[in-house]
């Protein structure tokens, strides 16, 4: 510590220059510093000794009628037109934001001016009274060096410049007697030195004060640092005793979220594995079984344009069409579990779809068989928009719907809402929901409620708590999961055993316009005469084709690949070419549509599909296909795609 204590001394001595009291040596960083913090501890008392100072000069004009009413006004002159204004003009530039730059030089306009003025009055006043005008002058030098806050060097040396100006002034515009300049200079030179004291006094001192505090701050700085490190080596001393004991908690915990994560991962494996089994089933029986499906949907269509309205034999037809129609539903719903639906999304009113679905004739069989159960309605007439697929929302209503009808058991009340909502911060319900602007759908019911043991397994493939002789395959929850996540949603469930339950599902909503749906084209305007290329792995599904295409008055040409496709295109001319999605052997659709338009870029192509991942019916999509008909198909539907890809191509 003895070694230390001479630094400490050395170091605690302030190095000033004398003559211009600027901080040297050692302690020159300190000079910026220190004109900021003068000049913010002396800008409110600047600006008050201005405004006193202004008054003051205007007050004495009072005098100046007393003793010179002849002159009176030119000495008024000089006070209110020139010397107040500038000072007051001062005091008003303090505020803005650069003043701190050009306080000192102002201040010593305003000593300038303010000096100046009384000489100018002296030279302006008569005899013999203005001989004691230097008695202002002396005011002047008193506020200048002891008010305005105004540094050592520029005081001094305007106030030395002031008081020279008047003794040329006196001698040379004035007759002043020798005497009297004497006299005043006395009296003037005396407060003009004891000013400069004053100042120079005044200066040093703020310069101590703020040499100081900056000591003293740099030693508490050292003393905080001393406290930290002493808290630090406390610190580290008392946690190295509970290391031990934190990191036993630690592995506890470790091995316990270890093994929730464990099981966590098992059941969302298993799910996976269920989803996965299911869409391995999907995709392997829809190609050929919508195949199939098409000739219990086309022939029956082809019929029936044939018949007669009134023939007995069209009802038959009609049913079995339906049925076929019915048969690809399930296959659909089957291919929507697994992912591999065929992409048809839209800016859609929920609204809309729900009042369709409550409208709909299943809706109203279920209400016929549960008829002890009420249905409400309350829809938001002020709904936005949603992007979604109205016939996967559609089955998402019904299922839900139907779920809440059966989970009645007794009297009751299913009740089918929607909301805007905006979450401004993630929410934890049955699941965690982001924040955003969705569209709400809410359908509540008073019924059995759901078990809490059953609650995390309800949307597992083929788990279902129906009885034998009820409906319910253990699928309709899992696709309601399942279109939710398609369309990018979310869900919180509320539900209590014997007291109900109330699924809200939460869509990203948009302020995208709905599409203006076209016109429905009649068949009759679909009717052709173009050269259709049919590019089908399936013979069946080709004979299909080509009755249909003939029956609208195409000219056909079918083939079996896409490979011989391509072959056929090399000679051949086709206004348009219905190619198949999946072919085995060979090239799918897509990629033989890719190998075509390179050949032939403007040709134009219509894809069908019993079965297809969406990356490619998408990829095929991008590189031009105009549309993509998901098998088994309707004529009527056939003939619309047809045409209106026929109609692109004119345009």
């Amino acid at each position: 510590m003895s070694v230390l204590e001479p630094a400490v001394v050395a170091d605690a001595r302030m190095h000033l220059n004398l003559a211009t009291l600027r901080f040297t040596g050692v302690d020159a960083a300190l000079e910026r510093p220190f004109l900021h913090d003068h000049f913010r501890g002396s800008l409110r008392h600047m600006r008050i000794a201005l405004v006193l100072g202004a008054i003051m000069y205007g007050g004495y004009g009072l005098l100046d009628h007393l003793m010179f009413p002849v002159v009176e006004r030119r000495l008024w002159l000089v006070r209110f037109a020139f010397v107040c204004p500038v000072i007051l003009f001062v005091a008003a530039s303090s505020f803005h934001a650069r003043f701190e730059r050009w306080m000192q030089p102002a201040l010593a306009l305003v000593i300038w001016v303010s000096g100046g003025g009384v000489i100018v009055l002296t030279v302006l006043a008569t005899p013999p009274a203005s001989y004691q005008f230097y008695a202002g002058l002396t005011v002047v030098l008193i506020f200048s060096y002891a008010f305005l806050r105004a540094r050592f060097l520029w005081a001094s040396a305007t106030g030395l410049v002031v008081v020279v100006a008047y003794n040329l002034a006196v001698l040379r515009w004035t007759e002043t007697p020798p005497s009297v300049m004497v006299s005043n200079d006395f009296f003037l030179i005396t407060f003009n030195f004891v000013g400069m004291a004053a100042c120079y006094g005044i200066e040093h001192s703020a310069r101590r004060a703020f040499f100081l505090r900056h000591r003293l701050g740099t030693e508490q700085d050292k003393v905080q640092e001393a406290n930290r490190t002493l808290e630090a080596r406390v610190l580290a001393r008392t946690t190295d005793l509970s290391v031990a004991n934190d990191q036993l908690q630690r592995e506890v915990v470790e091995r316990q979220r270890v093994e929730d994560e464990r099981l966590r991962l098992a059941q969302q494996l298993k799910q996976a594995e269920k989803l996965e089994t299911i869409g391995k089933l999907a995709a392997g029986v829809a190609h050929d079984l919508n195949n199939m499906l098409g000739g219990l949907v086309t022939l029956p269509d082809l019929m029936l344009s044939d018949l007669d309205e009134h023939d007995p034999l069209r009802a038959d037809l009609v049913e079995i069409r339906d049925a076929g129609i019915r048969a690809a539903a399930i296959v659909s719903d089957l291919l929507a579990l697994s992912r591999q639906a065929i992409p048809d999304r839209s800016v859609v009113q929920l609204n809309r779809i729900i009042e369709a679905v409550v409208r709909s004739p299943a809706c109203t069989q279920l209400g016929a068989s549960h008829r002890e159960v009420r249905l409400e309605v309350e829809l938001d007439p002020e709904l936005l928009h949603l992007v979604g697929a109205s016939v996967q929302l559609s089955k998402l209503v019904t299922n839900l719907l139907h779920n809440a009808f059966e989970a009645n058991l007794v009297a009751g009340v299913v009740k089918i809402t929607t909301a805007n909502r905006y979450i401004d911060r993630p929410m934890d319900g049955y699941e965690r929901i982001p924040e955003g602007e969705y569209v709400v759908l809410t359908v509540a019911d008073t019924g059995t409620g759901i078990a809490p043991e059953d609650l995390s397994r309800i949307f597992e493939p083929f788990f279902t708590k129906k009885k034998l002789g009820r409906s319910g395959t253990g699928l309709g929850m899992t696709l309601i999961a399942a279109a939710l996540k398609e369309h990018g949603g979310f869900l919180d469930l509320k539900t209590a055993e014997g007291e109900g339950t109330a699924f809200e599902l939460y869509f990203p909503a948009t302020r995208d316009e709905l599409a203006v749906a076209d016109a429905p084209a009649r068949l009759e305007d679909c009717l052709g005469t173009e050269r259709v290329l049919v590019v089908d792995d399936v013979a069946e599904q080709r004979s299909i084709a080509s009755k249909m295409l003939r029956k609208l008055g195409y000219d056909v040409h079918v083939v079996e690949s896409g490979e011989v496709a391509l072959a056929y295109l090399r000679q051949e001319r086709a206004d348009i070419v219905v190619l198949d999605m999946v072919m085995d052997p060979g090239i799918d659709g897509c990629e033989a549509y890719r190998q075509i338009v390179a050949e032939h870029p403007r040709q134009r192509a219509i894809l069908t599909t019993g079965f297809a991942s969406s990356d490619r019916v998408v990829e095929a999509l991008r590189l031009g296909v105009g549309a993509c008909i998901p098998k088994p198909y309707t004529l009527e539907r056939l003939a619309r795609a047809l045409r209106k890809e026929l109609a692109r191509s004119a345009a």
